[in-house]
């Protein structure tokens, strides 16, 4: 894991799976990372794999979709939709995840750690 400006190296863009997740343990974190192909190419996703609801770490394990143009990540337990870009719950607007900024540089996927 190396770290610049802030910024974790997690891995590289070639260990995701397109439209699937995986799982990654930053500084005692489970964030779950997502890389979704689009219209537009694709776009890697990063957010807590914590289910608020299901209270497991289990989001990388879910179903990713969208729901009327908005990228979603749909939980395996109680079926929850959240949005990937903002981490919103569409099911219950009390809701949200923890986001983190994740970008592509020489090929690794790096990411800012928050909270």
């Amino acid at each position: 894991m190396n770290t610049s400006n802030n910024w974790i190296t997690v891995c590289s863009d070639t260990d995701l799976v397109t439209n699937s997740g995986v799982c990654a343990l930053l500084n005692e974190q489970q964030i779950a990372l997502f890389k979704i192909k689009g219209v537009n190419g694709e776009q890697i996703f990063a957010v807590s794999n914590w289910d608020p609801i299901g209270k497991a770490n289990v989001l990388y394990r879910g179903l990713v979709g969208s729901v009327e143009n908005v990228k979603v990540i749909i939980s395996p337990l109680y079926k929850q939709r959240y949005c990937l870009e903002s981490g919103q719950c569409l099911d219950d607007e009390t809701i949200k995840l923890l986001v983190y900024p994740v970008r592509i540089e020489q090929n690794q996927v790096q990411l800012q750690l928050v909270g």
